[in-house]
């Protein structure tokens, strides 16, 4: 049996958060392997100290650097490790090659992961896994664990783990809050626009439960998040904290964990979200709940079904672009009807 893996998750927050249930799966079976997960620097707060992750490498790297250097370095690192077994969850050139160059004796990728498209990276790999559901209509955390499941042939299903730890930062924020019966926190800006529900709908649901709730609201996101966060606080009318960038991701697991209840778009927070079983509302755009529902029976989802979702349209390519289809007929009263039933009739 396999005793030190290499796990390569070259992907963004909220897959490397879903991969982590196939870790658990492999935990589960084999509690002694050992487990060291590759990853961006951006993401590293999520894997460090976490409970089924061992070790963490870094890649820092950087397309207009000259990297060969520290591309060589890192091999080295890696020979020097003597993993037996590597696991690729990103199908990506980089770690293909260097886990093939280190020498790894046994490699491990799936057929397809994030498309149905072919890969001439799978050569580079000892074994390729069959992946024949469709992708769409799998939860992705499922995807990765089928990986798992095929190549050990093991059962089961984990959910996603996530650090725990004290985090003195979400204290402080919450004490910069009014005092309040509830704490509602809300993360308005996706990763790119056919994720990002209007700024007048956000504004429609918060006047609406500020004027039924004795209610505190604040905006966690990324640091590049910050600015458009002020435009949807300023629609808003005021009176709602902006703390995008001010928090480590574990200290914005800690924020949610004590929050009474999360509005979010589908983003990477949503699925550190799901692991703290905070009550949640997620709004989805051009992707699908049928492949990132978040895993937590406290969540709620609203998506539209377009016919033509989920897509992959830039934002100027949508055909119902600037108010696309997908976004706008998930209505504000269905968000403030959820929330008043997790909140309660008062």
């Amino acid at each position: 049996m396999y005793k030190n893996i290499l796990v390569n998750a070259l992907v963004n927050l909220g897959d490397v958060v879903l991969t982590t249930s196939a870790l658990a799966l492999i935990k589960k079976n084999f509690p002694d392997t050992k487990i060291t997960m590759l990853v961006k620097p951006v993401v590293k707060d999520a894997v460090i100290d976490n409970p089924v992750v061992d070790d963490v490498i870094v890649l820092d790297y950087r397309a207009k650097e000259n990297s060969f250097g520290k591309m060589m370095s890192l091999i080295a690192e890696i020979k020097r490790r003597n993993f037996d077994l590597a696991i690729s969850f990103d199908r990506k050139l980089r770690p293909a090659l260097l886990t093939f160059i280190a020498g790894i004796p046994r490699r491990v990728c799936p057929s397809k992961v994030f498309d149905d498209n072919t890969s001439r990276v799978t050569l580079m790999y000892t074994d390729v896994i069959d992946i024949s559901h469709d992708l769409n209509k799998t939860l992705q955390a499922e995807t990765y664990q089928e990986i798992v499941r095929k190549f050990f042939n093991i059962d089961g299903h984990e959910t996603p783990k996530f650090p725990l730890k004290p985090s003195p930062k979400a204290d402080d924020l919450i004490k910069r809050l009014p005092q309040s019966k509830f704490k509602i926190a809300l993360c308005v800006k996706g990763t790119f626009p056919l994720k990002t529900w209007s700024k007048e709908y956000f504004a429609e649901v918060v006047g609406e439960l500020r004027d039924r709730y004795d209610a505190a609201f604040f905006v966690v996101g990324a640091p590049n998040d910050k600015d458009y966060a002020d435009e949807v606080i300023a629609e808003m009318g005021g009176g709602v904290e902006n703390f995008c960038g001010e928090t480590s991701l574990t200290d914005l697991a800690e924020l949610f964990r004590r929050v009474d209840l999360l509005i979010t778009v589908d983003t990477g927070a949503t699925h550190i979200a799901a692991t703290t079983g905070v009550k949640m509302i997620t709004i989805y755009g051009c992707t699908s709940p049928d492949r990132w529902h978040p895993i937590n029976p406290n969540a709620v989802v609203f998506t539209s079904r377009e016919n033509c979702c989920p897509c992959t349209y830039r934002a100027e390519q949508c055909p119902t672009y600037p108010k696309p289809n997908c976004l706008q007929n998930v209505t504000p009263k269905q968000v403030i009807d959820a929330a008043v039933k997790i909140l309660g009739d008062i």
